[in-house]
């Protein structure tokens, strides 16, 4: 029997313990894997995931998150959910209710959770509305009485417009997907992310999250990876397979992981923003890289009292 193990991005500690409770009682990965997300989407004071997640250019919220499982490489996914918060257990449902399809957006995968049982929510809270709304406040350079008549003024709303998509940041504090991977005493292995993508984004924008490949990939022959950050990249990167064949390879979990991030640092990238990784391979071990030396992830085995947190490697 495997020793189980569940490692998480930054902010998967706010499920972490459930996930590890569940392997320890022998439970499988992919339970724990979805029991720790739809804590973190129901945490109320991350604004990444699930509800309260920051909305998009149109102040509304859309979620994706996929999961996937590394004996058979099954894969489910969905993407731009609107109303519904634990987008992460809509994907389990396509992965076991609608097997023939990898991944369901928008509309589908809402009219999916609704033939499915999953109750309706509204994703936006007060704290999460307040941000956005900060972000939409005039710049102290904007020109005052700029008139938006005719094609000249609209030619002047345009311009503003592009400066103040240009000047949206995330909110100060850890921000991004979350990813979390298990493996259960039975050898099982399982990678699950869910996110509610980059702030103020262009309506119907799916990133890597809920893509196979990309931001989740799980092989039981060699490891489990996921990706965090700059979505765009690590879909011209592949990210999560790209940590997996380092793996198959037979490089350490830390290197695989940075060995994909300095073949994403190389692709020319206007809005270059970090790509994080992390990995976890069959017999337990695991590693994570990223951009920033703060950066961390966090780690239970069956014998943690607590939730580990341990540094990822600098690139």
């Amino acid at each position: 029997m495997a020793s189980p193990v569940i490692i998480g991005s930054e902010r998967s500690e706010a499920g972490l313990a459930q996930g590890m409770a569940i392997l320890r009682q022998g439970g499988s990965a992919l339970d724990a894997v979805e029991a720790t997300l739809r804590l973190c989407e129901d945490n109320l004071a991350d604004h990444y995931v699930g509800t309260g997640g920051l909305a998009n250019a149109r102040g509304e919220v859309e979620l994706d998150a996929s999961i996937m499982i590394g004996s058979t490489r099954a894969f489910a996914g969905v993407g731009a959910v609107k109303n519904y918060p634990n987008p992460i257990s809509i994907a389990r449902k396509v992965l076991e209710l609608l097997p023939q399809h990898c991944l369901l957006v928008g509309e589908g995968a809402e009219l999916f959770a609704h033939e499915n049982g999953f109750a309706k929510a509204e994703l936006s809270t007060p704290e999460s509305l307040a941000l956005f709304r900060e972000a939409l406040k005039p710049s102290e350079n904007s020109v005052e009485g700029v008139r938006t008549l005719a094609a000249a003024g609209d030619e002047a709303y345009r311009e503003k417009a592009i400066e103040l998509v240009n000047r949206f940041l995330p909110h100060e504090g850890p921000w991004g997907t979350i990813n979390v991977l298990a493996l259960d005493e039975a050898g099982e292995l399982v990678c699950g992310v869910s996110t509610s993508g980059y702030p103020w984004k262009y309506p119907g924008r799916v990133g890597d999250s809920a893509l196979p490949g990309t931001g989740n990939y799980s092989d039981i022959r060699y490891g489990a990876a996921a990706c965090t950050g700059r979505g765009e990249l690590s879909m011209r990167a592949l990210g999560a397979r790209t940590v997996v064949d380092g793996l198959a390879r037979g490089l350490d979990p830390t290197e695989a992981c940075l060995e994909m991030l300095r073949e994403a640092s190389a692709l020319p990238d206007a809005f270059r923003a970090e790509l994080r990784t992390l990995c976890l391979t069959p017999d337990g071990r695991h590693g994570a890289a990223a951009g920033q030396a703060t950066a961390t992830y966090s780690v239970m085995t069956a014998t943690s009292t607590e939730v580990e947190i341990h540094p990822r490697t600098q690139l």
